[in-house]
């Protein structure tokens, strides 16, 4: 059976921004990041959320608190039919509440102004459904398993992604399938932040769905980056010059203020020149920082112990800053948001500083397309200003990467580590997201065919559609995973003190097999209540047969049908009126089924533990008590005692040579349904068949007839074995009547119970 798993890019489909992707495997559909793109404004800066129902989303997970991740969260769960679950990270949580509420405001005030988002539909959400959101957010922890006990068994759990703090990526387990969601991901430890986490523990994912934003480019060392940053920095402002820095409030901006105020600690030659952090969340975002610090690196958490990392010494936080009246006749360094110069303190300041050569805008992240900051990095000669003015750039405009994105060759290590069976490129350029996968391409044409993964880079709208089929496995568990031990192995036993062998190739192995979410497993009985959720429990059945007849009856009719029975009498504690003489009598019938008589007047009691094989020998028993107390033969025995299953000597000789005449007499029968003519002689336990075939039968034309002579004498009537032995010239017909005395015998003989 085929199952087909489909991945949908709703947004960042060979582009970067408003990341959405949704999966849909085996009945359950996930939806993975839920962002905007900053490039657009209002609904136009939307994922494509008419491609799903959202009613069928089952969960929501989130990577980080960006804009382009997170931003429509707020728009997918309260104006939509959405009702499943959402998860993120604690401190990406604490984030977004800031984030979204910055750009709610935004939002409200570019509408306010006439600005494009001039209709109420623009405004993709309200402050309180905002906070009706962040309230049905789930949190996780990174190595925490969410299991959401649906019929797909979809389970998931949180690594670091290292991107900015809190972030994470997600590996799901769904259908007996793998999938690894990166987000945006760093596997460069920074000031602040540790290096995204590979994958433990786990097998290859079946599914990589993993970023693509720098493509082939590789990075600058960071020692280089820093030096060009603090070095274009204070080429600036010392040629007094104003320098703007549009970052993110949250995210890099605290990784570069880390690096600008040590700097300005090691040269106290610019510590006359302010630093300004221009953010209404700047003293909130530090606080969450500041919460969440045992998220963060080493070096981040031994400063920690001696202070707060995160108050810095030449950094002013600017909660309020009105551009027309903000004094900015000396030099001086702006840290100010949006980082895409689309809105906002950063873009006023821009078009107030364009048009002076001596002032300077350095770009330290990654630029989307159609806004602002990607424009200038082409140094264009004039710009439009928010108020629809055209202005000369004269300014300078730089671009140093901090961007906490992988390159190239980091990229490529990952995914070599993962190993994965498909690749999925989302988040880039489509020219860049080329360029990688033709360069992965090159890279896996090395390896034989079957071991290459699939390379897809989809764009918006378009699915993915890949095939599997379901595995049929189970892990064997607890006792059952120990190896049997052999008494006669001196070797074995001494291991077996020391540590837990595994079982070797060839050792059977019995349990029983529990199935769960597409998931099994085979565990012994005593440890079914350790490894699943169920208990081994039993179910004992009486039933209370009417029987008339006497103990000796039931007695020869159980020894007729079943070998080795162990009986057991007791005296019965009150006399019954009627009651057989021998007591209470127990049947045990192996250690299936027990027949009880004697113990209530006209009453055979049958008990048992309910199984397979105990209501089949159960349902026979109540058969033949029933028979014993009707039957022509019951009725015979019963007017005459007598002990034919007594395992002391037989007194009665008569009765035993009555019970194998009825045997043999059933071998005369099965003879005489083959062949025509069959002559038998009885003696005592001994019965001699004579079988006679007319020359017309025989393949001799000269011959009278063919005579086979076939002796059947038992040798233990109470076990039905017994002793055959043909005698014919022809071998053909000796070997049919012996197959036929022999089956009718072991058909006639008690049923092994042992």
């Amino acid at each position: 059976m085929e199952d087909i798993m489909t991945i949908t890019p709703l947004g960042s489909g060979q582009e970067v921004g408003r990341s959405c992707h949704l999966l849909t495997f085996r009945g359950t559909t996930i939806l993975l990041d839920c962002g905007i793109h900053p490039g657009y404004d209002g609904i136009a800066g939307l994922p494509f959320f008419d491609r799903v129902d959202p009613e069928q989303v089952d969960v929501l997970l989130v990577t980080h608190f960006h804009l382009d991740h997170a931003a429509s969260l707020p728009y997918f769960t309260e104006r939509t039919k959405f009702k499943g679950r959402i998860f993120m990270t604690h401190p990406t949580k604490a984030v977004i509440r800031l984030l979204l509420g910055d750009y709610l405001r935004l939002m409200t005030m570019k509408k306010g102004a006439g600005g494009e988002l001039s209709q109420d539909d623009d405004v993709l959400y309200t402050e309180a459904e905002l906070q009706s959101c962040v309230d049905k957010i789930e949190l996780i922890d990174y190595h925490q398993t969410i299991d959401l006990n649906l019929p797909s068994g979809l389970k998931f759990h949180a690594l670091n992604a290292g991107h900015v703090l809190g972030a994470a990526m997600f590996f799901i387990e769904i259908g007996g399938r793998s999938v690894l969601y990166t987000g945006d991901y760093s596997m460069e430890e920074d000031r602040h932040l540790m290096a995204a986490e590979l994958p433990r523990y786990h097998t290859s994912p079946d599914v990589l769905i993993v970023e693509s934003t720098y493509g082939v480019q590789v990075h600058a060392s960071r020692a280089e980056r820093e030096a060009r940053f603090t070095g274009t920095i204070e080429r600036i402002v010392s040629g007094g010059g104003r320098c703007l820095i549009p970052v993110f409030a949250l995210g890099r901006a605290q990784e570069l203020l880390l690096i600008l105020d040590e700097y300005w600690r090691d040269h106290p030659h610019l510590q006359s020149i302010p630093i300004y952090y221009a953010s209404k969340m700047a003293s909130r975002a530090l606080r969450v920082y500041q919460t969440y610090a045992n998220m963060m690196n080493a070096r981040i958490r031994s400063q920690m112990d001696l202070g707060n990392p995160f108050s810095f010494s030449h950094i002013r936080n600017l909660k309020s800053i009105d551009v027309n009246t903000f004094d900015d006749r000396g030099p001086s360094v702006v840290f100010a948001s949006p980082g895409m110069l689309q809105s906002g303190v950063s873009r006023q300041l821009f078009d107030r500083w364009a048009g002076d050569p001596k002032n300077g805008c350095l770009i330290a992240g990654y630029a989307v397309e159609h806004t602002l900051a990607k424009e200038i990095m082409s140094q264009p000669k004039e710009v439009v200003t928010l108020e629809g003015r055209r202005q000369p750039l004269n300014c300078l405009v730089d671009y140093v990467s901090f961007s906490a994105h992988v390159d190239f060759v980091q990229n490529r290590d990952f995914i070599t580590s993962v190993n994965p069976r498909n690749i999925i490129l989302v988040h880039g350029a489509k020219e860049e997201m080329g360029r990688l996968k033709g360069a992965l391409m090159l890279q896996y044409n090395k390896l034989p065919e079957n071991k290459r993964p699939t390379i897809a880079m989809p764009p918006n709208e378009v699915e993915v559609k890949l095939i599997f089929t379901r595995r049929r496995s189970a892990k064997v568990m607890g006792k059952l995973a120990e190896a049997p031990t052999d008494d006669n192995d001196d070797q074995v036993e001494e291991n077996k003190a020391k540590a837990v062998m595994e079982p070797r190739e060839g050792d059977a192995v019995h349990g029983i097999l529990v199935t769960q979410q597409n998931s099994s497993k085979i565990v012994a009985p005593e440890d079914l209540s350790t490894y699943t959720p169920l208990r081994v429990g039993s179910v004992s059945s009486r039933l209370h047969v009417p029987f008339v007849g006497k103990i000796e009856t039931l007695r020869m009719f159980l020894g007729e049908m079943f070998r080795d029975i162990e009986e057991t009498k007791e005296a019965r504690d009150v006399d019954t009126d009627g009651a057989d003489d021998e007591g209470i009598v127990t049947f045990s019938i192996g250690s299936q089924v027990k027949v009880i008589a004697g113990k209530t007047k006209g009453v055979a009691t049958v008990e048992w533990d309910c199984s397979p094989v105990g209501d089949v020998i159960a349902d026979s028993l109540i058969a033949l008590i029933m028979h014993a107390q009707s039957s022509a033969a019951s009725i015979r025995l019963t007017g005459r005692p007598c002990s034919h299953r007594a395992k002391k000597a037989r007194e009665d000789d008569t009765d035993t040579q009555t019970t194998a005449e009825e045997h043999l007499r059933a071998v005369y029968q099965a003879l005489s349904d083959q062949f025509l003519s069959v002559e038998a002689t009885y003696e005592a336990t001994k019965g001699t068949f004579e079988v006679k075939l007319d020359a017309s039968d025989t393949a001799s034309e000269e011959s009278d007839g063919l005579v086979c002579t076939a002796t059947v004498e038992f040798e233990d009537i109470l076990d039905g074995t017994a002793k055959v032995t043909v005698e014919c010239e022809d071998e053909k017909l000796a070997a049919n009547v012996r197959g036929c005395v022999q089956n009718v015998v072991a058909a006639s003989a008690p049923i092994a119970m042992n």
